[in-house]
């Protein structure tokens, strides 16, 4: 049997588990419907919608921890796989936080709105603490940045939904013709 890759490893490892939601003081009071064997399975519908809950959530809200209990919260009402979107929660991480907030602001910037990048690239380059962050935030940049977040993750969560749809009949096709060749006589 092939060793499973590094990816493979890496997902198995930090995907979180049924009891470690169980455990978290956010999920505990929804436990039991957080737990329920329908947000866990992979079916042609959950896939997709776990997916899109994920890069909504994932990228709109950048709190590191917050991100996969919202993730998990938020597939309930829309029967969404829950370890796919704590999965793409993970789109969103130090090394492409900075890409998606300098594109938010260029789309909320576009929408009339105004946030100065050079005050961004600079506070960034500093290594600013949490203040100087929310200071600058609080200046005029909180609406075009929200506004811009809420719009490239919505559109992720679109064609995140959309390319899943094609992934999974893809490979559902291709389980069948497998099947069907393995099972086809010989002529």
């Amino acid at each position: 049997m092939a060793e499973p890759s590094r990816f493979a490893r890496w997902v198995s490892e930090n995907m979180p588990r049924r009891e470690d939601l169980a455990e978290s003081r956010w999920i505990k009071p929804f436990g039991q419907r957080v737990l329920h064997s329908e947000f866990w399975r992979f079916t042609r519908r959950s896939v997709p919608r776990g997916v899109a809950v994920g890069l909504l959530v994932g990228i709109f809200l950048m709190i590191p921890g917050l991100q996969i209990v919202g993730a998990a919260l938020m597939c309930v009402p829309v029967r969404g796989n829950i370890p796919l979107a704590a999965l793409m929660t993970f789109l969103s991480n130090p090394l492409t936080t900075p890409f998606f907030l300098i594109a938010a602001i260029f789309v909320g910037n576009a929408l009339g709105f105004h946030a100065d990048t050079g005050t961004f690239w600079a506070l960034y380059e500093s290594r600013a603490g949490v203040g100087a962050w929310v200071r600058w935030l609080l200046s005029d940049a909180a609406p075009s940045l929200i506004t811009g977040l809420f719009i490239i993750a919505t559109a992720s969560a679109l064609i995140g939904y959309l390319l899943s749809i094609g992934i999974w009949r893809w490979w559902q096709v291709r389980k069948w013709q497998r099947r069907a060749r393995r099972f086809m006589p010989e002529i």
